[in-house]
């Protein structure tokens, strides 16, 4: 997949370059963070580092993860000039099914700009990549994450056991998916529903 920048009403979704390891290193220290999403923790320098200059192009050119630092569009309506407000990605799990996952910088939640990063992510899966289900999990307890999934649309359909490894342990985690017809998008593959659903 070719390197893809998306936007909205209020953001610039681009893929991570070199130059945003500083703010990447910066926001990864919110315990927060480092406490419910699978950053190394504690997390230095160097992870930051090997994030945007070799896990980023790697994902990208194999087609496994296509992850997108989120930032505010600049009062011009330039691309990419505003501050990074979050981090999103999605990370192959099947042909047909692909996981997001996300992360807001501290300072920057509370606004809506996760919600809207998520929706214009879904939205590019399933125009762009044909995906006909994107999933989205978190370990029990991560509300804030929760929270965003359900206002875009994710229905959770329940709670997997040991579904998470995080830092060698298994643990507990909801799952949730978005299909195109929860966006009023026409699916790729036609959708036979269980009967009497």
């Amino acid at each position: 997949m070719e390197p893809t920048t998306l936007t909205t009403d209020r953001l610039v979704l681009r893929p991570f370059r070199p130059s945003d390891e500083e703010e990447v290193y910066a926001a990864a220290q919110d315990p927060d963070i480092q406490r419910w999403t699978q950053v190394p923790a504690p997390y230095e320098r160097s992870h930051a580092h090997t994030f945007v200059n070799e896990i980023v192009p790697a994902g990208w050119r194999e087609d496994t993860a296509y992850p997108f630092a989120v930032r505010l569009r600049d009062d011009k309506g330039e691309q990419g000039e505003g501050p990074l407000v979050a981090a999103i990605g999605v990370h192959l799990h099947t042909a047909e099914s692909q996981e997001v996952g996300y992360w807001a910088v501290k300072e920057h939640r509370g606004n809506g700009y996760m919600t809207e990063a998520v929706l214009a992510v879904a939205h590019w899966t399933f125009t762009a990549l044909g995906l006909v289900r994107l999933e989205w999990r978190a370990e029990v307890g991560n509300a804030g994450s929760r929270a965003v999934a359900e206002k875009a649309g994710f229905q959770v359909e329940g709670l997997l056991r040991a579904g998470i490894l995080q830092r060698g342990t298994a643990r507990d985690c909801w799952i949730g998916a978005l299909l195109p017809s929860d966006l009023g998008l026409t699916p790729s593959l036609p959708y036979l529903p269980a009967a009497g659903r």
